[in-house]
């Protein structure tokens, strides 16, 4: 359940605090909820799928990392990245 290469440059050009950037926190959360809507969308069709299940749950727990990580560091980046990703705290 990967994203498409056309989504993801889409999602990095949104969410980059700087031209060249790829890799930040705020865009890693973003490829992550997209991927994380993806695979929810392919459970509830196949509830039997453990394995993506367990990517879910692996998926799950990086982006809240990644989260926990701006709110200690970067809180004025936190909550624009909630807000953008429509994310709950």
């Amino acid at each position: 359940m990967t994203l498409k290469r056309t989504d993801k440059k889409r999602l990095i050009t949104k969410h980059r605090t700087h031209a060249k950037d790829t890799g930040s926190p705020p865009v890693q959360v973003a490829i992550l909820s997209k991927e994380i809507g993806k695979l929810t969308e392919h459970l509830q069709d196949h509830k039997k799928d453990h394995s993506a299940r367990r990517g879910l749950l692996g998926k799950v727990a990086k982006r809240r990392t990644l989260l926990n990580y701006l709110r200690m560091n970067k809180p004025e980046e936190y909550q624009e990245t909630l807000e953008k990703n429509k994310l709950k705290k």
